[in-house]
């Protein structure tokens, strides 16, 4: 019987740097990149729920954590007391996201520094400077890469909307 040749991929799971063995002879030097990502999107990911943020209003979590990120979904400006809608125009509304947003962190243990990529919508691109104002307030630092879009329409009526995707802490459940 003939031995093959055995290369170890370092792989995060669950903050742990355990080592996953791969049979190079059978999935080839080429395969061997594709089967360590394979790998890495079997480990679980973790829901972040906080009653600090609004629950969701749909089939879907405020946040997963997994790979080492947070993705969380997109906060609307509502109260995570009564679910109403809060503020009246631009930076009202934006205000109130981005206190929702703040809580969503905090559960998976980050912060507005660790957000490296978040995506905005807005009804109105004339409300761009406004939305901007209340927005650089919580990324003074480390500040993350950004599309901003113009949707004809958000969820209950809104004027704006903003998802992020924060890079979390080893250990921290990726």
């Amino acid at each position: 019987m003939r031995k093959t040749k055995l290369s170890t991929a370092r792989l995060c799971r669950k903050g742990k740097g355990k080592s996953l063995k791969v049979n190079l002879r059978k999935c080839g030097k080429r395969n061997f990149q594709r089967y360590a990502c394979a790998e890495r999107e079997r480990v679980k990911k973790m829901i972040v729920s906080t009653k600090d943020a609004p629950a969701a209003i749909g089939p879907y979590s405020q946040g997963i954590v997994t790979g080492g990120l947070l993705f969380c979904s997109g906060q609307i400006p509502l109260s995570p007391d009564t679910g109403e809608i809060i503020g009246v125009d631009v930076r009202g509304q934006t205000e109130q996201i981005m206190k929702n947003i703040k809580a969503v962190l905090n559960a998976a243990g980050c912060e507005f520094s660790d957000v490296v990529k978040t995506t905005c919508f807005l009804t109105n691109m004339g409300d761009f400077a406004a939305f901007n104002e209340i927005y650089a307030k919580y990324f003074t630092s480390n500040k993350p890469a950004r599309s901003c879009i113009a949707a004809a329409a958000l969820p209950r009526g809104v004027l704006a909307e903003v998802e992020v995707i924060a890079s979390v802490a080893a250990g921290t459940g990726g």
